[in-house]
């Protein structure tokens, strides 16, 4: 995704393209965000591994501060409440409907605590060198609707979605509203798809 948005950015003359091979290849690898985001834009992220960085001690306090969040939500919360989720998921048909409920509420916060915490570690791992990735949560369980989840649950996803799929597509169209919900639909497909290559995902973003 953060090649694909670099190639359409300069093709779009939004940035001009990078000289230095070395600083090109840090941006599409750099480590902190490289398995699961945020999904940098080359904009945001080049410039800051182009210069020379001097670390602060600021930095290097907010960095352990989120990097110790982020285990906490990982460790402590997430990886318990799998303990129990997985128990519960093993043998639905033996559990009694409220265990079942009780055990989906549960699901909902593990991935959440369980992504937001890789989130936190990442930021703040980039955060020692200096570094501000984008950041990626923003309270997606407190909303009144799924458009604004969507727009606080992995934002970087979202938006890259929205500004390189949704909106070159025609985007939200008053004078034709099939074409808007055509657009809606193939985005979340798409979404659902970028979590996993199974029909339940297809499902998941045909339902969101």
């Amino acid at each position: 995704f953060q090649s694909l948005s670099y190639t359409i950015d300069v093709y779009r003359n939004k940035i001009t393209p990078v000289e230095d091979f070395i600083h090109f290849a840090l941006y599409v690898s750099f480590f902190p965000q490289l398995v699961a985001g945020p999904i940098e834009r080359a904009g945001h992220l080049l410039p800051q591994l182009s210069e020379k960085k001097r670390v602060y001690i600021g930095d290097m306090d907010e960095g352990f501060q989120r990097i110790i969040i982020g285990l906490f939500k990982k460790l402590v919360l997430a990886d318990h409440l799998a303990l129990m989720v997985n128990e519960v998921y093993a043998q639905p048909s033996g559990q009694s409907g409220l265990v079942l409920l009780i055990a989906t509420f549960a699901f909902t916060f593990q991935i959440y605590m369980d992504f937001s915490g890789y989130t936190d570690i990442a930021l703040g791992s980039a955060r020692l060198m200096g570094v501000r990735l984008s950041p990626n949560f923003d309270w997606p369980y407190i909303v009144r609707n799924p458009a604004e989840f969507w727009s606080r649950w992995h934002m970087t996803l979202t938006s890259w979605f929205r500004d390189y799929v949704y909106r070159p597509l025609g985007g939200t169209s008053r004078s034709r509203p099939f074409k808007t919900f055509f657009n809606q639909m193939l985005l979340m497909v798409l979404i659902g798809l970028w979590h996993g290559a199974n029909w339940s995902f297809v499902f998941f973003g045909l339902l969101s």
